[in-house]
């Protein structure tokens, strides 16, 4: 990879989709050519995908796993390999720590066990940084109430969101230099800064 790639994370309502806007949006005020992507998303395959894991219809943890797995692996054929042998910057959305945050501990799949069914699909393709937007669970789903409709999983409530802000902790502690922690309580601006000080003092 000669490219630089970051990806935002966080549970539902962190603020992490904004936030990709703003750091992607940033960084081309720099100079740099930034490609944005979302997962699940950005090719054909994964928007279908999003339609089905992210829709009403009830799934085991393990085929929520592999449909994620599937939409990131074609993600990353399609964009963001491309993108960085090009060497353009890349922010994602959500990328494979969401699966390990998710699935493997907030489903209890295992971290370990979810890594190794993304690996033969991302191959070395993983982010040079990743920003987890920390945030307590019940006011991302004061956050979450206000923008109206949720999906599936944010149906599922504060309990499972807040085992999935364990597991991005878990994350974090297991991959420290590349994962951190940025707190998201605040303006926009305000965790716009942390993130782009976040990036400037770690890449």
């Amino acid at each position: 990879m000669t490219g630089t790639f970051i990806s935002l994370e966080g549970v539902d309502g962190s603020g992490k989709s904004t936030q990709a806007v703003m750091l992607a949006d940033a960084l081309r005020e720099r100079g740099h050519q930034v490609v944005h992507v979302r997962e699940p998303g950005g090719t054909p395959l994964g928007e279908a995908v999003r339609e089905v894991v992210l829709g009403p219809d009830a799934m085991s943890p393990w085929a929520e796993a592999f449909l994620f797995a599937a939409a990131r692996a074609q993600l990353v054929a399609d964009v963001v390999a491309p993108a960085l042998a090009a060497g353009t910057w890349v922010v994602a959305d959500r990328f494979l720590d969401s699966s390990l945050a998710y699935q493997g501990a907030a489903r209890g799949l295992g971290i370990e066990n979810v890594a190794a069914v993304n690996a033969p699909g991302i191959g070395e393709v993983m982010p040079h940084l990743t920003i987890v937007l920390d945030i307590a669970p019940g006011a991302a789903s004061d956050r979450r109430a206000g923008r109206g409709s949720v999906d599936r999983i944010e149906d599922e409530g504060d309990a499972l969101q807040e085992s999935v802000a364990q597991g991005y902790r878990e994350v974090a502690r297991l991959y420290p230099d590349r994962v951190h922690l940025v707190p998201a309580a605040g303006s926009l601006d305000e965790v716009h800064a942390r993130v782009m000080a976040t990036v400037v003092g770690n890449l």
